[in-house]
């Protein structure tokens, strides 16, 4: 089985937190093109995941999951 990571936690977690992407890249320090990779579920540096964890206090695991990827019929 294929897998992929999925950033929909982050998502959630900044939906939860009533905050906007350009809040996180605000606190954060993390640049567009890094906001952008995550919200097609591309591969980022794990610095970048790092910072984003660093200012949201949280896990890695809160942001992000490995998921199987789904195979086009």
């Amino acid at each position: 089985k294929t897998m992929a990571i999925s950033y929909e936690k982050l998502w959630n977690l900044l939906s939860e937190r009533d905050m906007k992407r350009k809040d996180l890249m605000a606190i954060s320090g993390v640049g567009q093109s890094s906001i952008t990779k995550l919200g097609h579920n591309a591969n980022v540096n794990t610095d970048v995941l790092i910072r984003i964890c660093h200012a949201l206090e949280c896990d890695i695991g809160d942001i992000a999951e490995i998921v199987p990827v789904k195979k086009e019929a």
